[in-house]
């Protein structure tokens, strides 16, 4: 069963560790503690995504506090399932994800997140990419 992957695990972990840095160089930030067990285990195991069941309340509370710093939606306003595309041109997301899109939970969403990322194949992650670059 997928569940939260190890490069969203890093990255929450890479958020505390700049949110709340050790102070003597070799304590961890009770985020980051909670999140590196939970990715300690992983490693151990050759897994590359947890199950949130496996998750502590504080490991999950500090997984959401970094989830909700991302993108909430891989949107960029061009939706080719509107237009009976089975995967949006856009977006890369299916027909199903984009009409559920607000019914699903985090994991859910950053499942969808990783598969899109990883087809790099639509627009999102071609020419509009591109523009957005362009623009700094």
């Amino acid at each position: 069963m997928p569940g939260i992957h190890i490069i969203d695990l890093e990255a929450a972990i890479n958020y505390w560790r700049h949110r709340n840095p050790s102070a003597d160089g070799v304590s961890l930030a009770p985020e980051v503690r909670a999140l590196a067990g939970i990715y300690a285990r992983m490693a151990l195991a050759h897994q590359d995504s947890a199950d949130e069941a496996d998750f502590s309340p504080e490991a999950m509370h500090a997984w959401h506090a970094w989830y909700d710093t991302t993108a909430d939606t891989p949107c960029i306003a061009i939706c080719s399932t509107s237009q009976g595309d089975e995967e949006c041109k856009g977006c890369g997301r299916t027909f199903e994800e984009v009409q559920h899109w607000l019914s699903m939970s985090p994991v859910e969403k950053r499942i969808t997140w990783r598969r899109i990322t990883r087809q790099a194949t639509a627009w999102r992650f071609g020419r509009y990419a591109d523009r957005a670059l362009e623009k700094k």
